[in-house]
C-alpha cells in the first residue's frame, strides 16, 4: 500500500477551532494528505475575541520540525502563524536546502482580533524565510502591513502590490482579495518574469473563520501531489469556495 503524502504544518493552535493548526489538519486530510505538526504558539481564542498567547520555546519547535522529517518524507511545508522573531529564526535554521516547496500564510493578525507576529517578527520573515518560499499567501491588509503601503481596493492595485512583494524574494505570490468590496472574490497570483492569473468567484454570504489557512493549506496539499504553483492555486480556490457553499 502506497503511503500517502505529508505536509509539514509549522503554525499557532487556536482553542476554538477555526483556525491555525486544527483548520490545517481538517483541510490535508480532506485533501488525502497526511498532517505532521510543529506547534508555534498557543492561542486562546473564540469566533469573536483572542485572548491569551503562549509562545513555545525555539528550541521546542527545532525539535518538533526535526522530529517531523525524521519520522517521515516530507512533501511540502505550510507556514502560518510564528509569532516573534525568535520563532522565525528558530523555523529558518530548522529547513534544510533543498527543502520541499514551502507555502507561506504570514499570520499578522487574528480575524477575532489580537496582532500575531510582531514588527520586528515581520521584519525577520522578510529576511530569512520570504526567499525561501514557492509561495506566499497574503490577504489585503498583511500585504499592505508588508508593503508599508495603503490596502489595495482594485484588482489593478492587488497586482502591483502582489508584483512588489514578489521581488522580497518568493517565486510567486497569491495574493488573497475577501477584504475588496466586489461581487466576485477576486485573488491574483503572480510568478516568474511578468506572469499573471486572476482567480475570481462569486461572493459568499457565509463568514468563515481559517479561510487563509484553508487556503495555504489545499494549495500545499496540491504541492505535495506534485501540481505546479497555479494549478494547486487553482484546485485550493475551488476547494474554498466549495467549503464556503457547504453546510457550516
Amino acid at each position: 500500500m502506497t503511503e500517502p503524502k505529508a505536509v509539514l504544518v509549522i503554525a499557532g493552535s487556536d482553542s476554538s477551532g477555526g483556525a491555525g493548526i486544527a483548520r490545517d489538519i481538517r483541510v490535508l486530510a480532506h485533501c488525502g494528505v497526511d498532517a505532521l505538526c510543529a506547534v508555534t504558539a498557543v492561542t486562546a481564542q473564540t469566533n469573536s475575541r483572542t485572548g491569551s498567547v503562549h509562545h513555545i520555546p525555539a528550541a521546542s519547535i527545532r525539535d518538533q520540525i526535526s522530529a517531523a522529517f525524521a519520522t517521515r518524507n516530507i512533501h511540502a511545508i505550510k507556514i502560518g502563524m510564528l509569532g516573534t522573531a525568535t520563532t522565525v529564526t528558530a523555523v529558518a535554521a530548522s529547513l534544510f536546502e533543498p527543502a520541499p516547496p514551502i507555502v507561506i500564510d504570514p499570520v499578522l493578525a487574528a480575524s477575532s482580533g489580537g496582532v500575531l507576529l510582531d514588527s520586528v517578527g515581520i521584519e525577520s520573515m522578510r529576511q530569512l524565510l520570504l526567499p525561501r518560499a514557492a509561495l506566499f499567501t497574503p490577504n489585503i491588509p498583511e500585504a499592505a502591513t508588508l508593503l508599508d503601503e495603503a490596502p489595495a481596493t482594485d484588482v489593478a492595485t492587488m497586482l502591483e502590490q502582489a508584483q512588489r512583494l514578489l521581488r522580497m524574494g518568493p517565486r510567486a505570490v497569491l495574493l488573497k482579495g475577501g477584504h475588496v468590496r466586489s461581487e466576485e472574490a477576486v485573488d491574483v497570483l503572480v510568478w516568474g518574469d511578468g506572469e499573471s492569473l486572476i482567480l475570481a468567484s462569486p461572493r459568499s454570504a457565509a463568514r468563515r473563520r481559517g479561510t487563509g489557512c484553508a487556503f495555504a493549506s489545499a494549495t500545499a496539499a496540491s504541492l505535495a501531489h506534485g501540481a505546479s504553483v497555479s494549478e494547486a492555486c487553482r484546485s485550493a480556490k475551488r476547494y474554498v469556495v466549495d467549503w464556503f457553499n457547504s453546510p457550516a
